[in-house]
């Protein structure tokens, strides 16, 4: 009955703290922000025809991470990039999307800002010159926001090595005989920036939110805009009514950060629910990941690209189905276009141009102007369903690149994201890591109860005191930071506190529960070796043998990240190191007659 009454109370705690984030975070979210909303006319003209008017290009870059102990082919090739890669496809902005450096040590265990990676970076701006060529617009990412007190510390290099040169959100605006573009980028980068791994999720304050706020209002007469960050949405803290809503009139959101999950998600792209899109971009520093993007005709496309290879295909008209949206596009001028319509680069000349519909060969586009190619087509021949379209391109010098996409001229067809990729990027990944801590301590707690041990170490009270920056003094718990007179919000620290309870705690709890039963049977450590179920026994204390080493190592890696200070005054990971062996001690050696009361329970409750 009393363990009964135990589940029961737990399970009810775990109901209300499930119950109250969630209302917490969606149910309270009050009226939604005074945001503008671009009012959808049908605007069928201008149509993609056989003009090289209202059509502009540019390019993406994220996640650079030039390294001074690392990968020096980093900067080589971002040097190629700036230099050959920009020369050819001569866009019009490029978007350097954070992480500029990679700000490590040289283990690659602490975080340090170093001068010698962003003199790199400054260094391959001036020698390309790529900032007389285009409109260089990089921001900060978590890397480059390692270890930095303030945004006025010395050890800020970004405002002094970087070509934008200024801290917090901005706004840029390519005008255009057209219209007018506006490009907002998003600085959620922390301030004070604690060492690695507290810096992974970005956060935005309600000034900084207010600011966002004001730059969309700005932009509301544009013909079109484009925000961009490092983070992407799901990793980024911000009060009511979050960044998504604050992003709704944006036709897309560009991003990093994620690096393709290691390679296991290589694309990254969903719809928020306001219809604007989120396309994460892979990273240069393993993968040489760059984008290409387009507004032709106010219609918005893109591919993702490898560095190095060309040509480079890019298809304007007719744009994807699945990036397509009424509410930011002028869908309708689809139907009335007259083109098909290429970008096509090279290194050298664009040779052929093949272009095919359903598997049927259409033509060969003719060269229009610069590395516009257009091929005269009637969309009313496809007005029902879907269709493929794969364009062939082929320069003099053998090389060949394909591009295809399934399109449709008919405005009520809509095909869905990888649920997956949108559960990665729509998910607020700080909430799931809430609700998983609170859950999986409250699991934790529960097995207490029910084996009666209550003498295992929890999760409460600070979990180390160093220096979360250099030279400034911090402490961290489960649900933040404080440091330098600043509280930083919990994000990665809940997702420590779940790999802690997860891969030690339960474990241990489970171990020492599982070393007491084998007492109470009447065994002593070496009498239950004897039993001769070595099969069974020998696992369970290679396995905790195994976790207490990755304890052991996780306190190496908080002495090299965070000091010495840190690794002496840490409850969770120092102090119940220590601890651990003294508490697998006494329960072996506790003396039977201490065993009584629970032993007469246990052979009671088996002998009914």
């Amino acid at each position: 009955m009393a363990i009964a009454l135990a589940l029961r109370v737990v399970s009810g705690l775990a109901a209300a703290a499930l119950a109250a984030l969630l209302l917490e975070y969606y149910g309270l979210a009050g009226p939604p922000s005074p945001l503008p909303q671009r009012r959808h006319m049908r605007r069928p003209h201008p149509a993609p025809g056989s003009g090289d008017r209202n059509i502009f290009w540019g390019l993406q870059i994220s996640d650079i991470h030039l390294s001074r102990f690392r990968d020096p082919g980093r900067a080589a090739d971002l040097e190629k990039f700036c230099s050959e890669t920009v020369d050819v496809i001569q866009p019009a902005l490029v978007l350097a999307t954070g992480d500029l450096t990679d700000a490590k040590t040289k283990e690659q265990l602490g975080s340090r800002q170093q001068e010698v990676e962003w003199q790199t970076y400054h260094g391959i701006l001036k020698k390309t010159k790529v900032m007389e060529k285009t409109a260089w617009l990089d921001i900060r990412g978590n890397h480059d926001a390692y270890n930095i007190p303030s945004r006025e510390s010395i050890n800020n290099y970004y405002r002094k090595y970087s070509a934008m040169r200024r801290d917090g959100s901005f706004r840029y605006v390519h005008s255009a005989p057209f219209g007018n573009y506006s490009f907002i980028s998003v600085d959620a980068t922390r301030s004070p920036g604690p060492k690695r791994p507290f810096n992974f999720f970005g956060i935005l304050d309600e000034k900084q939110m207010k600011e966002l706020l004001l730059l969309a209002k700005e932009s509301s007469q544009s013909n079109h805009t484009i925000w961009f960050g490092h983070f992407t949405t799901s990793t980024i803290l911000s009060p009511s009514p979050g960044i998504q809503s604050i992003m709704s009139s944006a036709t897309a959101y560009l991003c990093g950060h994620l690096h393709m999950l290691g390679g296991l998600m290589p694309v990254l792209h969903t719809r928020h629910v306001q219809g604007t899109l989120e396309l994460e971009l892979g990273d240069w520093k393993d993968n040489r990941r760059y984008r290409i993007f387009a507004f032709d005709h106010d219609l918005f496309s893109f591919a993702d690209l490898v560095f190095g290879r060309w040509p480079v295909v890019l298809i304007t008209n007719p744009k994807p189905l699945l990036y397509s949206c009424g509410k930011h596009e002028p869908l309708e001028r689809l139907l009335h276009s007259t083109h098909i319509r290429v970008l096509a680069f090279s290194l050298s000349s664009i040779a052929s141009v093949t272009v095919r519909i359903d598997g049927a060969h259409l033509g060969q586009a003719v060269h229009l102007s610069g590395p516009i190619f257009v091929l005269k087509w009637n969309p009313r021949n496809y007005v029902n369903g879907t269709h493929n379209i794969e364009v062939v391109v082929q320069d003099s010098a053998g090389r060949s690149q394909s591009a295809h996409h399934v399109f449709s001229v008919q405005e009520n067809i809509h095909l869905t994201f990888d649920p997956l990729a949108s559960f990665i990027l729509l998910t607020d990944h700080c909430i799931l890591a809430r609700v998983l801590f609170v859950l999986i301590v409250l699991i934790q707690l529960a097995t207490l109860i029910t084996f009666r041990l209550l003498v295992c170490p929890q999760l409460k009270g600070p979990w180390f005191f160093g220096e979360i920056i250099d030279g400034k003094l911090g402490c961290c718990f489960s649900f933040g930071i404080f440091v330098n007179g600043h509280f930083l919000q919990g994000g990665m620290t809940f997702v420590v506190g779940i790999l802690q309870l997860v891969f030690f705690n339960i474990p241990l709890m489970a171990y020492l529960c599982w070393s007491l039963l084998q007492r109470c049977f009447g065994h002593n450590f070496r009498s239950h070796l004897r039993k001769g179920k070595y099969l069974k026994i020998i696992p369970v204390h290679l396995l905790m043998l195994l976790l207490y080493t990755w304890q052991v190592y996780s306190c190496y890696f908080l002495h090299m990240t965070y000091g010495t200070l840190a690794l002496l005054v840490s409850p969770l990971r120092t102090w119940l190191t220590l601890l651990t062996p003294v508490l697998v001690r006494c329960v072996w050696t506790l003396k039977s007659a201490e065993l009584g009361a629970f032993m007469v329970q246990l052979k009671s409750h088996l002998s009914s």
